[in-house]
């Protein structure tokens, strides 16, 4: 049952990444896309994120936030017992905008060291590597963004230490899952 609510309230989180994820096919992103570092580079010549962190996927992905867990505050409406974020709070419009909100910008803000480590390893951004190298930034791509979501569920609603990380392992799960159906749909480029 524990297993069953944490994906519940998880659920709009990996809706907003779909939804993101969509958006910047669109031809709107693709008009509005600028990087969030500007093309600059710092001092070792490289960029400080790469093109792959814009200001449109940044905003674009904390409006998906908000709007899938407005969205999904609506779905538990039937079973409000069951999303742990109203253990605490009530399950009203303006709380699951805030929520979404908050959690889209830590999925975001979260990005962005990774990124960042990754430019300094002349790793390109979007690309994949091969080797240890490779691997590691694989794991590290699957969960970064999903420590800083598990920060705002525990500022939502009390939880023991074991079971924000055993938000990163299910969320990490599930990242690969529809990390890998987007792809094998040509939404996504690479895993």
């Amino acid at each position: 049952m524990l297993i069953l609510k944490m994906y519940i309230t998880i659920i709009p989180v990996i809706l907003a990444g779909i939804m993101n994820m969509l958006f910047v096919k669109t031809r709107l992103y693709s008009q509005i896309n600028r990087p969030m570092d500007g093309g600059k580079t710092l001092r070792d010549g490289k960029r400080l994120f790469g093109d792959n962190k814009t200001w449109a996927g940044f905003f674009g992905m904390v409006l998906s936030s908000a709007l899938a867990q407005l969205l999904w505050g609506f779905v538990c409406l039937g079973f409000p017992d069951m999303c742990f974020i109203y253990y605490r709070c009530g399950n009203t419009p303006l709380f699951n905008l805030a929520a979404g909100a908050a959690m889209g910008l830590a999925y975001v803000l979260f990005e962005l060291p990774n990124s960042f480590v990754k430019r300094r390893l002349d790793i390109p951004s979007g690309k994949t590597v091969r080797g240890i190298k490779g691997c590691v930034f694989f794991i590290v791509d699957q969960v970064d963004s999903l420590f800083g979501v598990g920060l705002v569920y525990a500022a939502l609603y009390p939880m023991p230490l074991w079971q924000y990380f055993l938000y990163i392992l299910l969320g990490a799960a599930t990242h690969i899952a529809v990390n890998s159906l987007l792809y094998a749909t040509r939404i996504r480029r690479n895993l």
